[in-house]
């Protein structure tokens, strides 16, 4: 199997106003194996990406910046407007459209990661834009938008050809976009990036999720997220997903070595991986992650809104669950040995912090 690190290889779109790159499956081929796909969005100083569609549940995670983000879901007649942040995490239906708007003075960059079960191409992530060049009133004649919207010619023609951008464009200075959305009835957004964590360890590191039980809308989308902070030379110790679904992992900031061990006990991959590299992770693979010195964060998406990872080492693990004649017959040892490994997994081993 061949598992790679690749940084975006395709660039779709490079402006004033900012850049969306992609991963493609014919760079890396298990997106479209596993049904998995990931863009790259930077949206400069008065950036604004048009309202668009898209064929694939998604998940965004801003690695820097902050941005205005309207959302209209396709079973609503409002707009819901939010603000979002470094650390932040916002799940994106299939169909929802969002426009993003960067006010702020520094740059914004965000990762999308998503399924493409349902995406016109698999592994590859489409997008329907409404304004714009490529926008879908552009498509029409201008006679036809005229008589649905009532328009003269005059005002039709400049209805689909007024706006010559493309995907994003820079605003002028002085604009203003509307407020957050008050009374907004469902979560829309949550920080994931954050030390009131699921897992802490001191010296070592984080680990956060974000699953069905906080955003129920990831019940429909089939996703979940997850988020690792490790600290310098601290370890992620092996683990699967058990429920049998892929993961594409970002690694968000630092750098590190993974190590993932397939199904004939032999390492698929093996090797160092840095900031902007992206990694698909097959069902059922096993991997363990050593952070740097500088230490290392990362960010996945797994294809379950629910999603159960099955520990190799610690009080969890699947080593503690089997009777010792089972364990003992698998391994080949004697039960001094088998009860001196048992007695070393007796605690929560899921993040292994360095030794001094």
């Amino acid at each position: 199997m061949n598992l790679v690190a690749e940084k975006a290889d395709q660039t779709v779109y490079e402006g004033e106003g900012g850049a969306y790159y992609t991963w493609t499956p014919s760079k890396s081929p298990l997106l479209s194996e596993c049904k998995l796909g990931a863009g790259k969005l930077i949206l400069h100083p008065l950036g604004f990406a048009f309202p668009h569609s898209f064929d694939s549940s998604k998940i965004a995670y801003v690695l820097q910046g902050s941005c205005t983000v309207g959302l209209v879901a396709s079973n609503s007649s409002e707009e819901t407007v939010v603000v979002i942040k470094k650390g932040d995490a916002i799940p994106l239906p299939r169909g929802e459209i969002s426009w993003w708007f960067n006010g702020g003075n520094t740059d914004l960059t965000l990762i999308f990661l998503c399924e493409t079960a349902k995406a016109q191409v698999a592994g590859e992530m489409g997008y329907f834009f409404l304004g714009g060049a490529q926008g879908m009133l552009r498509g029409f004649q201008s006679d036809i938008v005229a008589k649905v919207f009532d328009l003269n010619n005059k005002e039709a023609e400049d209805l689909i050809s007024s706006q010559p951008g493309s995907l994003i464009v820079k605003l002028r200075k002085g604009t203003e976009f509307p407020n957050p959305s008050e009374h907004v009835k469902e979560k829309v957004y949550a920080a994931i990036d954050t030390l009131g964590a699921d897992v802490v360890v001191e010296g070592g590191g984080i680990i956060n999720s974000l699953t069905e039980k906080e955003f129920p809308v990831l019940v429909g989308m089939n996703l979940s997220a997850r988020f690792v902070r490790l600290e310098g030379k601290a370890m992620l110790a092996p683990s699967y997903v058990a429920d049998g679904t892929g993961q594409v992992i970002y690694v968000a900031k630092g750098s590190g070595r993974i190590r993932v061990v397939g199904n004939e006990g032999k390492p698929s991959f093996d090797g160092d991986v840095k900031e902007g590299e992206l990694m698909v992770l097959p069902q059922f693979l096993a991997a363990s992650v050593i952070a740097d010195e500088g230490g290392m964060e990362l960010f996945s998406v797994i294809n379950s809104s629910k999603p159960t990872f099955e520990q190799l080492a610690g009080n969890m693990s699947v080593w503690k669950k089997l009777s010792s004649v089972v364990l003992q017959s698998t391994l080949n040892i004697n039960p001094e040995l088998e009860e001196l490994f048992k007695s070393k997994n007796t605690k929560s081993l899921m993040i292994i912090p360095p030794r001094n």
